[in-house]
């Protein structure tokens, strides 16, 4: 790496990526800090492959040319190549970088033959990543809240890492080349000493600031709401207060003197304890404002989260459900957001189950900018101790149109973000294999509409090259849905340990007042979430998917239990029965598991043996707990179905 820490694992960046670019004569055209960036990483490949660069007017010929053209923001860049030359041209200097990149991409391909003009332009503005990081150790979540790659990056023993900062670069370095360009760098639920480092600890955010900037990530920063009383000494937070507005308006000046091109706010507010304007009788659209107020000076952003629900329900009303919460909160406010307030919407309805229908809300306020929110860091996908790349996923999500109309990735005009999966971990991401959703998340962020499996093989071709190309592929394709047929069947979800969400719990959630339930009974199972019997949530969308969800004869059996009570024996289109489908899916999402560690097994002589070893300890315990999820889920219906398997295999 140039300029970069050398220590640390260089994921999709190795040094062979560099090679075609560092044995070749390139000339940069163009000044500013990330062209200089832009030149470092050309410079470090020629030292070590024998290439030559040069800036300015410096006589030809050459094999490549990075052009910048103009002095603006724009990120976009144009590709080409004749006989000779192949030719990058950019306006603005994220374009340069994120040109350059795209050539890494394309290997030894990008100097041989033909290409027509090219123009690359990112679909969404903002691609970004929160980091639920925790100054200090939290007791309850430690380091980083649902965090599976060790401590934080940026903070530890409770200042910001100093120690780090060529980490941090390398980190940043890591995001632009598969092109992210923002970052949050600390908790959405921000305790005591997080919400220090908006005022008298802002310093340490501008090290991290600057650690990121040369490659065109902009820092963002969670902050609580009650931050006028917490640290201003007022006596309120009411958002339409004089005062408060002035304070927040004061504070954010001074956060634009530490850090003047800070992204903006990232907030959770009246959400699982967390503090907000419902206090002051005040709405959403209220305290969004007026961060929006204090941010809109300087260019900032304020997002928004809907993450906004009822966590104290009884379990025995059933009229409340929490699929429904973000809508019934958020869609009368359309219209009342300022401009540069962000309304942040979790993809699915509840919370980044392994499968949810899109959020309603997505689609259903046109007039209000949206973010739509994924979750890189596997809190119920196997934490990043199970294999589960979540490209097919993010693709189904994104394709998805709510109305028949745009996709779910042409309505996110407020960008798409991830609650990252990173961690101090020497992988980055605890299992090395985790690192194609980080990588893949980036892609999609770019172009919303993207092959997920070309994604894939670009990341296993820069990542390992081309030997174990196949294999990896096999790995990882079919992943999710063998995670899927293992865990929580046919949409239900939630059948996880309650406070930390590894393994198998099938009731552990089912009496609490966090309101997410399977209503499992001896006669049948699944949520009645239509409008004629249920909670109505079906009725939330917009056609034809309201009238697709309200039936059990017309609703995808993947969604079937989100939606519809069943009994066990409701036929589901496969030809199967819903109890035959427990039973066959989860002992053939154990079988596939078995599977793919032997594939990885026979790559002994392929991969690095560090990150081999690294990935053959987790699939044994991917597969202990994969038998763990298959015998309890199994046996619980078994014993509430009464219903034997009808291949005879033992269902304890």
């Amino acid at each position: 790496m140039w300029g970069v820490d050398q220590g640390v694992d260089p994921a999709w960046l190795p040094e062979r990526a560099f090679r075609p670019i560092g044995t070749r004569r390139t000339l940069i055209r163009g000044s500013g800090p990330l062209v200089d960036t832009v030149h470092g990483e050309v410079a470090g490949a020629c030292e070590r492959f024998g290439g030559r660069v040069e800036r300015g007017a410096a006589p030809g010929p050459f094999d490549l040319v990075l052009n910048l053209t103009g002095e603006d923001s724009s990120e976009a860049f144009a590709y080409e190549r004749d006989d000779d030359c192949t030719t990058v041209t950019a306006s603005g200097q994220r374009g340069l970088l994120y040109g350059l990149f795209h050539v890494v991409r394309l290997g030894e391909s990008a100097f041989h033959g033909q290409r027509q003009r090219e123009r690359h332009t990112p679909a969404l503005d903002l691609r970004m990543l929160d980091h639920w990081d925790n100054v200090a150790v939290h007791p309850v979540m430690g380091q980083v809240e649902r965090g599976y790659a060790g401590g934080s990056l940026f903070w530890a023993d409770g200042r910001a890492r100093g120690e780090l900062l060529g980490r941090v670069r390398a980190y940043g370095r890591l995001l632009a080349a598969c092109g992210i360009n923002a970052l949050a760098a600390n908790n959405v639920n921000v305790h005591e000493t997080e919400a220090h480092l908006l005022t008298d600890r802002i310093g340490e955010v501008a090290e991290i600031a600057g650690a990121l900037r040369p490659y065109g990530v902009r820092t963002h920063l969670s902050v609580t709401f009650a931050a006028p009383v917490l640290l201003g000494g007022l006596p309120t937070a009411d958002p339409l207060d004089e005062g408060v507005r002035d304070w927040w308006a004061h504070t954010t000046s001074r956060v634009y003197e530490a850090i003047p091109d800070f992204g903006g706010y990232v907030v959770k507010a009246d959400s699982e304890g967390q503090p907000g304007p419902f206090a002051y009788g005040r709405s959403h659209a209220d305290g969004a404002n007026m961060l929006a107020a204090a941010l809109a000076p300087h260019g900032g952003t304020v997002h928004w989260r809907a993450f906004v629900y009822n966590h104290r329900q009884d379990w025995r009303d059933r009229t409340t459900d929490r699929a429904r919460a973000a809508y019934d909160h958020f869609v009368p406010l359309d219209g009342r957001f300022a401009a540069n307030a962000v309304l942040q919407v979790k993809h699915g309805p509840m919370d980044f189950q392994v499968r949810e229908p899109v959020s309603p809300l997505i689609g259903a306020m046109p007039r209000t900018r949206l973010a739509v929110e994924m979750q890189a860091t596997q809190e119920y996908t196997g934490q990043q101790r199970h294999v589960c790349w979540l490209g097919p996923m993010w693709s189904e999500v994104l394709r998805f149109r709510p109305e028949g109309g745009a996709s779910v990735g042409e309505l996110a005009r407020g960008g798409l973000v991830a609650v990252s999966n990173v961690g101090d971990d020497p992988f980055w991401t605890g299992h090395p294999l985790a690192q194609a959703n980080l990588y893949t998340f980036g892609r999609l962020a770019w172009q919303p509409d993207a092959d997920p499996g070309r994604i894939l093989d670009e990341w296993i071709g820069l990542t390992f090259g081309d030997g174990p190309a196949a294999e990896l592929h096999a790995v990882l394709d079919g992943s999710w849905r063998t995670y899927e047929k293992y865990t929580a069947p046919l949409g239900v979800g939630w059948m996880v340990q309650p406070g930390h969400h590894y393994g198998p719990s099938v009731d552990g959630y089912e009496y609490s007042p966090w309101g997410t339930y399977h209503f499992a009974d001896r006669d049948g199972i699944g949520v009645d979430r239509s409008v004629a019997t249920g909670t109505g949530y079906a009725g939330q969308y917009a056609k034809p998917w309201a009238v697709v969800y309200e039936s059990p004869e017309s609703c995808p059996d993947e969604l079937l239990l989100f939606f519809h009570h069943v009994s066990y024996g409701h036929m589901l289109r496969s030809g199967k029965t819903v109890i035959q489908h427990i039973y066959d899916t989860h002992f053939e999402g154990v079988a596939e598991v078995e599977e793919a560690r032997d594939v990885w097994a026979s790559l002994a002589g392929l991969v690095d043996p560090a990150r081999h070893a690294r990935v053959a300890e987790l699939f044994d315990e991917q597969l202990r707990s994969a038998r763990e999820w298959r015998d309890q889920i199994n046996s619980y219906f078994f014993r509430k179905s009464g219903v034997p398997d009808e291949r005879g295999r033992t269902l304890y």
